[in-house]
């Protein structure tokens, strides 16, 4: 071999392939075991005394982890307007909704803990009920907040969905349109 060149291995490549089988079925499992330790953590975690007890730590916390997952979903939306090859956004914008769901029943769990701040909701299980039920606008009624921090974080909620959630649904629509697109241009296989 001469200085410069490379030895030709198919087997490394298809290895490295983001798009083999393989790959995708590691990143799905993968995906699957960050949603599942995000959801055992979410149930873990000692979040009681955040709101009440600790607020200097609880609310920073909050904005943080809502700054974080907004800055990140931003990214995966600018990853798919830029049309940038080998981005896995469809996954990780899931993991990232997941993450936002997750992070507003926190809030609302441990706001749920100051008396007065909500009506119905006692457990994590109730706070991801509420959550979910806020993000879908369905508003049972069976939980409300009825304290003025609780209503704000509702709001904030709504907001936050209406304006990063929404993007990222939009983006990830278009891009698994582009990627069916896509599929159906290419020559079947010989």
């Amino acid at each position: 071999m001469r200085d410069g060149e490379q030895a030709h291995h198919p087997a490394r490549e298809r290895r490295r392939d983001p798009g083999s089988p393989a790959v995708v079925r590691w990143l799905w499992a993968g995906a699957g075991a960050l949603v599942l330790a995000g959801g055992t953590a979410y149930f873990l975690l000692p979040l009681e005394g955040l709101a009440a007890d600790r607020p200097w730590l609880g609310w920073p916390l909050f904005v943080l982890c809502l700054g974080l997952v907004a800055a990140l979903l931003l990214r995966q939306v600018r990853d798919i307007v830029l049309e940038r090859p080998h981005t896995r956004s469809g996954l990780v914008i899931s993991l990232l909704m997941c993450l936002a769901v997750l992070v507003f029943s926190s809030g609302y769990y441990a706001l749920a803990q100051q008396p007065g701040q909500f009506t119905g909701l006692r457990t994590r299980v109730d706070a991801l009920y509420f959550t979910v039920v806020t993000l879908a606008t369905v508003g049972y009624g069976d939980i409300t907040p009825s304290g003025q921090e609780a209503r704000v974080v509702a709001v904030v909620q709504i907001l936050y969905a209406f304006v990063f959630l929404t993007a990222a649904a939009t983006a990830l629509t278009r891009h698994l349109y582009t990627v069916v697109a896509e599929r159906d241009r290419r020559p079947p296989p010989s």
